[in-house]
């Protein structure tokens, strides 16, 4: 390969890791954009939906362990919490195997879960539209592209979060 060659590809791959890097802003932003949505359609905060999401998808969780994985203050998420019970959302309960007879373990509310895919009901449809057009192969690409580019996202926001 020549050297203009050889130029040509470095600047090709450049502009193209430049388009993924912005492509991925525009993403985080349109899907940030979505959730508000989702959330004022289902009454709930932005904070609040996020969290509902961790507890649905990791949980149960204790307080502690949702505040540190979000990285808000724990009177803070005593606040999102409180409004994620009352609004029918999660449970909280005492945790039996806990060493402390006050540890409480936060769960979501199974029947609810029906209420947050039909809000994202437009957009798994379009989604899977989308996948239909990938082959196997390409997906498996996708899916350790963005697999790793979460890790390097939760990489990033403990060391914020820790400087």
């Amino acid at each position: 390969m020549s050297s203009v060659a050889s130029e040509d590809a470095r600047r090709r791959r450049r502009r193209l890791a430049t388009e993924i890097k912005d492509s991925l802003r525009v993403l985080s932003n349109q899907l940030s954009l979505l959730n508000h949505q989702v959330g004022a359609q289902l009454a709930l905060k932005d904070v609040d939906l996020d969290c509902l999401d961790l507890i649905t998808r990791d949980g149960p969780l204790t307080p502690s362990t949702l505040a540190r994985r979000t990285g808000l203050h724990p009177a803070t998420m005593t606040g999102i919490l409180d409004r994620l019970q009352r609004g029918g959302w999660i449970t909280r309960e005492r945790d039996p195997e806990g060493a402390d007879r006050r540890a409480v373990m936060i769960r979501a509310v199974r029947d609810r879960s029906a209420e947050v895919f039909h809000a994202y009901g437009g957009m798994n449809t379009s989604m899977d539209a989308v996948l239909a057009e990938y082959s196997a192969a390409e997906l498996e690409l996708l899916v350790d592209f963005l697999q790793r580019t979460t890790a390097a996202g939760q990489t990033a926001t403990s060391e914020l979060a820790e400087a």
